[in-house]
């Protein structure tokens, strides 16, 4: 049966990035409970939602699918009911795939793959997923602070002393540079193994998630803070250009003066 429900308040489609109102014709959800029996979680419920945007220049899909094991609730003077016993046994948004949001194409593209993958298999493998963010950060730091040496460790260093030297590109706080230090640590379990082998470091999704939360911030922070900044100090320049130009126009198409025409009112 299909349930229509007015879903939240605000939305941010995955495919464009822009936020808005979804209206009921643009969301639908879908609820089955399996009817095969003799499961080890007894009762199956298998749930689909989807959302048109809503923005005419995308206007796509997006789909999700995830199984929950479900406790039915036998109804006296009406329907069965069931309810979910606990978080999705598995599932995932299939369109578009992954987490990642749309990136502007001012962002280096190889940082953006690098981010793009550890978002898609956050579930999958975190600590692959933390590699990965590990590897973008590090490539952010080559590529927007100008920093390149032999190890991360070195890099995030190097970085420190620019920031307590104010040497820093703009943006670059000494919060950001502990943050990408602690990403570093994590991102080590995936990309090293322990000398010990009998001690496991896990990373859960949660904590890739947080991961790729800090990438996202400094996407933001860092390339698009700088694009914005950009755009509006061009944007100064060009109107004091058109001023001057304006102003040149004006002197040139004006009636010399007094001075300049030897004539002198009596």
């Amino acid at each position: 049966m299909v349930a229509k429900n007015p879903g939240p308040p605000t939305w941010i489609c995955p495919h464009c990035n822009v936020a808005q109102l979804i209206a009921d014709e643009k969301i639908d959800r879908y609820s089955k409970v399996l009817s095969i029996t003799g499961l080890a979680e007894e009762y199956v419920s298998v749930d689909y939602h989807a959302i048109g945007c809503a923005n005419p220049s995308c206007k796509k899909l997006t789909l999700s699918c995830y199984a929950y094991a479900v406790t039915k609730h036998f109804g006296i003077n009406g329907p069965d009911r069931y309810s979910k016993n606990g978080p999705p046994l598995a599932g995932s948004r299939f369109l578009p795939k992954g987490s990642s949001k749309p990136q502007p194409s001012y962002v280096p593209q190889v940082l953006v793959i690098d981010y793009e993958e550890a978002c898609a298999i956050k579930d999958l493998s975190p600590k692959a997923s933390a590699t990965l963010v590990r590897r973008c950060l590090q490539g952010m730091i080559r590529d927007f602070c100008g920093i390149t040496k032999d190890t991360l460790a070195k890099e995030i260093r190097a970085l420190r002393e620019a920031v307590d030297g104010d040497t820093a590109p703009k943006g670059v706080a000494s919060e950001t540079v502990d943050a990408i230090d602690h990403v570093r640590s994590i991102g080590n379990i995936g990309a090293h193994m322990e000398k010990d082998i009998n001690v496991i470091v896990d990373v859960d999704s949660n904590e890739a998630q947080m991961l790729i939360e800090l990438v996202e911030m400094l996407f933001d922070e860092w390339y698009i803070a700088r694009h914005k900044r950009n755009e509006r100090l061009q944007a100064i320049t060009a109107l004091g250009s058109q001023k001057q130009e304006e102003r040149k126009q004006l002197s040139l198409s004006s009636p010399p003066d007094v001075a300049e025409s030897g004539f002198v009112t009596l």
